[in-house]
Order: C-alpha cells, then structure tokens, then sequence
C-alpha cells in the first residue's frame, strides 16, 4: 500500500511537472489516541503519521494519555484545541467522555477526523469531518461466524481494556455471531502480561469445555499464547485474535492462531494527515468515511502482511 501511495504521487507530480509543498506552510496537526504508553500495536500509527508527515511536508504530534485513563485523554484534546493545530485526529474511545472536547474543538473551527474507536455515526454527531477506521461489532461478528463455522460453542474472549466501549463491541459481535450469551465468557483481564495468563489459565482451568478464543490485540494475544502453551492446548482451541504483530504471525503459521484481523492501521494513521493536508492547501476533502478494515489474516496469506507486521501492518 505504502509503495502504491507513493507512486501515485510521484506520478503526478511528473505529470503536472509541480513540486510537492514543503513545511513552509506550516500546517501542523495532532493525533489523540487513547491508548497507553504500554501498548506497543500503536507503532504502526506512529509509524505512518511520520512517513506521511514528511512526504506532505507537515508536522504531526501524537499525544497519548500514558496509562490510558480516557479523562486525561480527554483534557489532552482540549490542551490540543488550545494550541490551534490545523486539524485534530482522534479516537472516539468512550463518545460520552470525549465528544465534549471534540465537540469544543469543531466548534471552534478546527477540522477534526475521528480514527480507530468509535462510529462513522458518532463520529458524523460530533461535526467531524469524517471517521477512518473499522466497524469494530461487524468485525466481532465476521470472527465469531468464522469461530461458529468452526465448530466453536463455548468461547473466552480476552478483553484487556474493557473501559473502551469499542473493545465490548468486538467481544458482544463474537458471541452474537455464536448466538450464545456473552455474560462471563468475556473477562478483565487487565494489561499487564503476567496477570492476563493467569487469568486465561485460570479461566480455561474452570471452564475445560471452552472450545474457542478471542483476543482484542497483541498486549492480550501473547499471554493468552504462553497460558495455551503451557496448558497443552496450543493448536487444541480455535484461536482468532484482532490485529498483527510477529508473535501472532508465528502463531498463525504453527496452526495454533487461525486468524488475525487486520484493521489496517497504517491507513488509520496515514490518510488523515494526507486529507487534512490537502484540505488546509487547497480545500478539497473526500465526502464518505473510510473503512480500513476489517480483513482476515490466515495461513494463506500471513506470508504477504508478515513482514510488515508491527510497521504497515
């Protein structure tokens, strides 16, 4: 995709023989996430923001709440209005405790797209300019029918920051999909690795009927691997995880994760600073919302996004 992007440009600036604009307009943005500084699946956004912030010739900052406690989120984007960027990108991480500040920060004429959590409908309330993410209960639900199809009956779904309304969407999608309840299939399990693969082995220890596993990213993937292996039940238990990293990649290739959903975080990052760029410059925005995902990463693909896992994917 990086290299498509590039292309594309590269190709039209050839063609109209005009040069790319540097910083000398000095259009400066900043991405909110809600994720905390432990969360190491937010280096693909990081990533991207800074390949896109060079290639348009832009400043981009991110700025996180550290433990991801979402009212510091929340006073991080008013900070963020108050220094009068060109353009604020943001999750919707909870709408109740962040549509005031974005809310504010419409108001007060900055464009803002929303990205990752939350809603293109959300999204739309909050006045923003468009939303650039994945349908997070849809994407629930395309795993919980590839889980059903499986054979899965009885599941655990992993879920280590419960306080992110989106993080339920994807454990409730799963279990609707299964046409089960999801009640105590879904726990807490916090973020600190250790604590999350007690609480899988304790989970699956009391509950040995339990045929499926869900996880909502790498921080949950890699202790529910090392809890399954020390089990005994790697390979044993249908195992679908949200997004990408190198351990899941090799999990996917062993048999013992039967997929990973990618939402395409690169895009995530990417598109917005491209968009907000070419608003600021020359006013043109795009009039629809973007889906990046969800897709499905499987044995039969792993080799094409694996390199890439943790960078572009």
């Amino acid at each position: 995709m990086k290299k498509t992007l590039i292309a594309m440009a590269a190709a039209a600036v050839a063609f109209t023989g005009l040069s790319v604009p540097a910083s000398a307009d000095g259009e400066r943005f900043v991405l909110v996430s809600h994720a905390p500084d432990s969360d190491s699946w937010w280096n693909t956004i990081k990533n991207a923001i800074a390949i896109a912030g060079d290639q348009m010739g832009v400043e981009v900052e991110y700025r996180n709440p550290p433990t991801g406690d979402l009212a510091d989120m929340a006073r991080i984007i008013e900070q963020a209005s108050a220094s009068n960027p060109d353009g604020i990108i943001a999750t919707i991480a909870d709408y109740d405790v962040l549509s005031g500040p974005l809310s504010n920060a419409v108001a007060k004429g900055i464009p803002v797209i929303t990205i990752n959590s939350g809603t293109q409908e959300q999204s739309k309330q909050l006045g923003a300019l468009m939303h650039v993410g994945q349908p997070e209960y849809d994407a629930g639900k395309g795993a919980g029918e590839k889980a059903k199809a499986a054979g899965v009956t009885k599941f655990l779904c992993v879920n280590h920051y419960i306080t992110n309304p989106a993080s339920v969407e994807r454990c409730q999608g799963y279990a609707d999909a299964l046409g089960v309840e999801l009640g105590s299939q879904m726990i807490d399990s916090g973020q600190d690795p250790q604590e999350i693969k007690s609480k899988v082995m304790a989970y699956l220890q009391g509950n040995p009927d339990t045929n499926g596993v869900l996880t909502l990213g790498p921080t949950s993937a890699h202790p529910t691997l090392a809890a399954l292996e020390e089990l005994g039940k790697s390979g044993t238990i249908h195992f679908g995880t949200f997004d990408l990293s190198g351990e899941i990649a090799e999990g996917i290739k062993s048999d013992v994760i039967a997929f990973a959903i990618d939402q395409q975080p690169y895009l995530q990052g990417y598109l917005p600073v491209v968009i907000l760029t070419n608003l600021a410059r020359y006013g043109v925005v795009p009039g629809n919302s973007i889906n990046s995902g969800p897709g499905f990463v499987t044995k039969a693909n792993i080799a094409l996004v694996e390199k890439y896992a943790g960078e572009y994917r």
